[in-house]
């Protein structure tokens, strides 16, 4: 594990604090959690859907004739 230094406000520090005292853990430990949660985020929010694309049909006309063909019977 590396050492880091991080700029943040009097606010947000001060929250980090208060939680950290509540929890009885260290304000290192709550960020660290909290970094690891935001990356989690980020990662499952950029992934595209795996099903996305598989059907390619071939039709270029798909989009504009959407209703005539889920309604078609």
């Amino acid at each position: 594990m590396k050492r880091t230094t991080i700029f943040a406000d009097d606010g947000l520090l001060n929250e980090f604090k208060s939680l950290s005292a509540e929890e009885n853990r260290s304000v290192a430990e709550i960020v660290r959690e909290a970094m690891e949660e935001y990356l989690m985020r980020k990662r499952k929010a950029g992934r595209k859907l795996s099903f996305a694309g598989i059907g390619n049909s071939g039709r270029r006309d798909v989009a504009e004739g959407h209703e005539k063909l889920l309604w078609k019977k």
